[in-house]
């Protein structure tokens, strides 16, 4: 499956947020996105899985329009920067909250991420007594416990310790593996040159440069 972007832009109050943006993008690979912050990774993030529309050109999946045939990416697992789930619920209790509206999903599913992650499932804390690591792992753990077909990750080893930082890279690695298609976007120029079979620069809203690493 491929997922395509066709001279994708986004204008917001009258100022270009992206510009003429085209990719064409294959499932079993990982593709990394840099630039600093304000370049545009999260807004393009945004568009190609739906979450917000563009102003001119548009996105297919397996050769269907997005808002024209599907409002959101199927199949899509996101995670995007400042995560904020319910602070009075537990970790696993949040999971099974957020899977509940797609259905897809059951306990041990839910288990099976939080596992992954480094996280335990029984554990009786709630989220708004969480680390920041910890919220980390959780919001990683979201992203991937439906199995997407499509995983978006914006800056996910943020907030981890080494050891954290090697857990999520072999789970991205193992997310390829799967046959996910990976998008990812990171400051961190290690998780890019281990991770990216890709690398998309970011600059003003456009692809100022493509590197096979």
């Amino acid at each position: 499956m491929e997922l395509i972007a066709d001279h994708i832009s986004k204008t917001i109050r009258g100022k270009k947020i992206l510009s003429d943006i085209s990719l064409s993008l294959s499932s079993g690979r990982i593709y990394g996105f840099s630039g600093r912050n304000g370049s545009g990774k999260t807004m393009l993030f945004r568009a190609l899985s739906g979450l917000m529309s563009v102003t001119s050109g548009t996105v297919s999946w397996g050769g269907k329009i997005l808002k024209k045939d599907f409002s959101v990416l199927p199949g899509l697992g996101i995670l995007l920067e400042n995560v904020s789930l319910y602070p009075e619920l537990t970790g696993f209790q949040n999971l099974s909250y957020l899977a509940g509206i797609r259905k897809k999903i059951g306990r041990e599913e839910i288990r099976a991420a939080l596992l992954r992650v480094g996280l335990d499932p029984k554990d009786p804390r709630l989220y708004g007594k969480y680390s920041l690591g910890m919220k980390q792992r959780l919001a990683i753990a979201q992203a991937v416990m439906e199995q997407p077909d499509v995983l978006m990750l914006d800056e996910p080893t943020n907030s981890l310790d080494d050891q954290g930082v090697e857990e999520i890279r072999k789970l991205i690695l193992e997310e390829k593996q799967r046959g996910a298609l990976v998008l990812l976007a990171s400051h961190n120029r290690e998780d890019i040159r281990i991770l990216a079979d890709q690398l998309y620069k970011i600059e003003d809203g456009r692809i100022a440069e493509e590197v096979k690493p």
